[in-house]
């Protein structure tokens, strides 16, 4: 392994250079988040003197973990220590000024991190891009509503995460001015608060937001619900010194079973919002650090000098549904509750029907959670704002072919690392190099020139489909029957 040594304002880092990309992996972008920093917001990185090994990655943040079916389909490292708050760079040339592209990973806010091996920006470093891939805090940490701290801390770690970049990128190579910020479903849902957030104006030109949009947020009233109830199961009071009092692995369990409760009981109405929102740990509505919901903002003009490149895929939830063994018991009864919760008009399902002749209950479940979670989002932000729009329709062979165009599909394409081993577990053992070649390729021209290849959304509903042509508007009439709704 060769290494390079470069000065940066934090002291010097030595990383490891491989094919002509330098890795500089685990270097902190604010202090460790523990001790008298816990659930507060994050502060100034640190420095140190002599030369920083930066050769494997950092330490993760804590979490819960990724159950199965889901723990056999997505890798979740786990690396030990308290410098979680930690990005991985890589870049072509650390004597150069490249466009600057930072990913937020996804996991639902309670996974993830920048050690995932799909996060891999190697390729993004070939074709002459710095990738920035960042860890924030999670589930409790980054997003209870606790008393004493400050709201949405995990967001306020992805601000400083693109402070660090405008402040320090370039000694890696990269050009601040020129800055692209990434994320898919949570992270595409971070990527739409952030472009709303008045804490992170000016801190990117470019935006892609890969299966998420700007719904995601959830009431501070709910947020004091949640608290309150993880709160009494610990029996501590919602505070930070309450919570600072629950050991890290205690609160992550007791985070798992609150998340379990909510879902178990949200059809039910007890907890609000949360029936259709899911997530008991996501993004709030503070009235500060998230001034309003993100798509609000964003349809009345915030962001709008940021270029936006989003998407989805074509098959979003069955990634949830089909592992899980579900679709085949989903009834019509069952159905139709589903369209009821959504406010969606009772024959709207015979527009689905008309789209999906052929398909099960729990196919067209499979279509209608996809289109109220991910596909809608998406358009009201294409419709706001104008905006590149994709769709990635190839389908995984996984689960006797039923897996589809599911939620994640599309990220080792994008990554262009289908030759990791880990990426066989959601696309199957020969996926198609020529569609990554493809994808990446618009990607790289998004982040450098604000073009991917392709036509705005605007009047003509303009979509690229991966793989295949541009198509205008399609599936009109069941992107129509949510109009009013969602």
């Amino acid at each position: 392994m060769d290494t390079t040594t470069i000065d940066t304002p934090q002291g010097q880092v030595r990383g490891r250079t491989e094919n002509g990309v330098t890795a500089f992996l685990g270097v902190p972008y604010a202090a460790a988040p523990f001790g008298p920093n816990r659930f507060r917001a994050p502060t100034a990185p640190p420095s140190w003197d002599g030369v920083r090994d930066a050769l494997d990655h950092g330490a993760t943040v804590p979490k819960v973990g990724y159950r199965p079916p889901t723990s056999e389909i997505l890798s979740e490292p786990v690396v030990e220590g308290d410098d979680c708050l930690n990005v991985a760079v890589y870049t072509p040339d650390v004597a150069g000024s490249a466009p600057v592209y930072v990913w937020i990973h996804g996991g639902a806010f309670v996974n993830g991190s920048n050690a995932v091996p799909a996060y891999d920006g190697s390729a993004f470093a070939r074709d002459g891009v710095v990738a920035v891939v960042i860890n924030y805090r999670l589930g409790v940490d980054g997003f209870a509503r606790i008393e004493g701290a400050p709201a949405n801390r995990g967001l306020l770690d992805q601000v400083a995460a693109l402070e660090w970049v405008r402040d320090h990128i370039a000694a890696y190579g990269g050009d601040p001015a020129q800055v692209t910020v990434a994320g898919e479903s949570a992270g595409a849902m971070s990527v739409a608060t952030l472009l709303a957030m008045p804490r992170a104006d000016g801190l990117f030109r470019r935006a892609i937001l890969q299966s998420g949009g700007g719904h995601n947020v959830i009431a501070e009233e709910t947020a004091t619900r949640v608290a309150a109830a993880l709160a009494s199961s610990l029996s501590v009071d919602p505070t930070v010194d309450g919570f600072g009092s629950v050991p890290v692995d205690a609160l992550l369990d007791a985070q798992r079973s609150l998340s379990d409760r909510v879902a178990a009981e949200a059809a039910s109405g007890a907890w609000g919002e949360l029936a259709l929102k899911m997530m008991a740990f996501q993004p709030y509505v503070d009235g500060d650090v998230v001034p309003a919901e993100p798509y609000s903002r964003i349809a009345d003009g915030a962001g709008a000098d940021v270029e936006i490149l989003i998407g989805t895929t074509s098959e979003e939830h069955a990634f949830f549904l089909v592992p899980a063994g579900i679709v085949p018991h989903i009834t019509e009864d069952y159905l139709a509750a589903i369209l009821a919760g959504y406010r969606l008009d009772p024959a709207a399902l015979d527009v689905y029907r008309a789209q999906l002749p052929d398909a099960s209950p729990g196919e067209l479940m499979i279509a209608i959670m996809t289109d109220w979670f991910f596909r809608m989002p998406a358009v009201r932000i294409a419709e706001a704002h104008p905006a590149h729009v994709y769709e990635f329709t190839w389908r995984s062979p996984l689960f006797d072919g039923n897996l589809g165009a599911c939620h994640a599909l599309e990220l080792p394409f994008v990554f262009d690392v289908l030759d990791k081993p880990e990426t066989a577990r959601i696309t199957g053992p020969t996926p198609p190099q020529a569609l990554a070649d493809e994808m990446h390729r618009a990607w790289v021209d998004f982040v450098r020139t604000g073009n991917p290849g392709w036509g705005r959304y605007g009047a003509q509903r303009t979509v690229r489909m991966f793989p295949g042509t541009t198509v205008d508007d399609p599936r009109a009439a069941t992107r129509e029957v949510w109009d009013g709704v969602r």
